[in-house]
């Protein structure tokens, strides 16, 4: 059976991706049609929702995520800045204390570490700090982790690092219906998010349900989803490492090793019980993630289950399946096997399942 390879990911041509829906399927778009949608649903919706930042006007968004937008909405919806990542950031939150709505959309996550001090300090603190007073209802938005060539200063995966800090909500979409629900919950929460993206995933098409279709459709912040059932391993993931997941279950089950998928959506607050069911159901554990081994999102999954009574479930040690403990390299072959794949994570599932304590 062929499996989708990661280089053709991120080619000019729409992929359509194979995934169960909840109800019966009323459409297929992609993900930055997905975002487009969405984006223009919840500012026509609420007239106090913006969207501030490099390019995301007239530009029509440096991934053509807000493509429209600008001409429909004007330039008081829509605010191009200079690329001042601090900057712009801080006029976000500003105006999320005034009681406005912004959307603050980094070009890459990489980009936002020019915009640390303001997220953590000026953002994620700000209610506790003000005794409950003060919120910051800002959606900080873009893509998180590697693409295609674009080597170490703009590949880093941002998602332990914000899932760590009190005060922020963290989430990382994998589905069409994921960053469509999502994202509406994250403008209408009245907390400080955090929405982790992936470049290669914006050109690529999954099926949307009716139901997804609602404008006022959400997913709550904290919900994760069970996208295939297995009894013989729980694969835990999030964000563009889904694909590959999937794929690495399809390639189980023709071995004879049915894995549930567990696609986590929001990495803070995490889904615990959700987690924690399926290892009650499969006794065995393996998080899956495109970012670094050390002090990742596996990491604190892996922790937290050591540390409960699920714990005494597991038949076999619980692992984590992610990138290479490198800089991310320039040369996209290298790049290629930094980050687990298909073949990668199916290799190691089975070495669990052989595995007994």
């Amino acid at each position: 059976m062929h499996f989708l390879r990661p280089l053709k990911l991120i080619s000019q041509t729409t992929h359509r991706v194979c995934v169960k829906t909840p109800s019966r399927s009323a459409a297929k778009m992609t993900v930055r049609d997905a975002l487009n949608l969405a984006l223009d649903e919840e500012l026509a919706r609420d007239e106090r929702v913006f969207i501030i930042g490099e390019e995301v006007a007239q530009f029509d968004g440096a991934y053509k995520v807000t493509r429209g937008l600008w001409k429909k909405y004007g330039d008081k919806r829509l605010i191009d800045t200079p690329i001042t990542e601090a900057g712009f950031c801080g006029i976000a939150i500003g105006a999320a204390l005034l009681g406005l709505r912004p959307i603050c959309e980094f070009m890459t996550f990489n980009f936002a570490m020019q915009a640390i001090d303001r997220i953590i300090n000026g953002a994620a603190k700000n209610l506790y700090m003000s005794a409950g007073r003060y919120p910051v209802p800002v959606l900080f938005r873009g893509p998180n982790g590697n693409a295609k060539g674009l080597a170490a200063q703009h590949s880093q995966c941002f998602a332990a690092w914000y899932m760590s800090v009190p005060g922020l909500k963290v989430l990382s979409p994998a589905t069409c219906e994921d960053y469509r629900g999502c994202l509406k919950s994250a403008v209408r929460d009245p907390d400080s998010v955090i929405m982790l993206e992936s470049e290669l995933l914006y050109n690529v098409e999954f099926p949307v349900s009716d139901e997804a279709m609602d404008k006022d459709y959400q997913i709550p912040i904290g919900k994760a989803k069970v996208e295939k059932s297995g009894e013989h391993i729980t694969l835990v993931t999030h964000g563009q490492a889904y694909l590959y997941t999937l794929q690495a279950a399809e390639i189980l089950a023709g071995q004879g090793i049915e894995a549930e998928v567990v696609n986590l959506r929001s990495l803070r607050p995490l889904d615990w019980d959700a987690v924690f069911k399926s290892i009650g159901k499969t006794h065995r554990l393996m998080t899956v993630e495109l970012g670094w081994p050390r002090c990742g999102v596996g990491s604190e999954i892996v922790a937290t289950v050591m540390e409960n009574p699920v714990f005494f479930q597991l038949d076999a040690p619980a692992v984590r399946c992610t990138g290479v403990d490198v800089p991310m390299p320039y040369s996209e072959k290298i790049e290629y096997e930094c980050t687990p794949k298909d073949h990668h994570i199916a290799d190691y599932a089975k070495r669990v399942c052989g595995t007994k304590l």
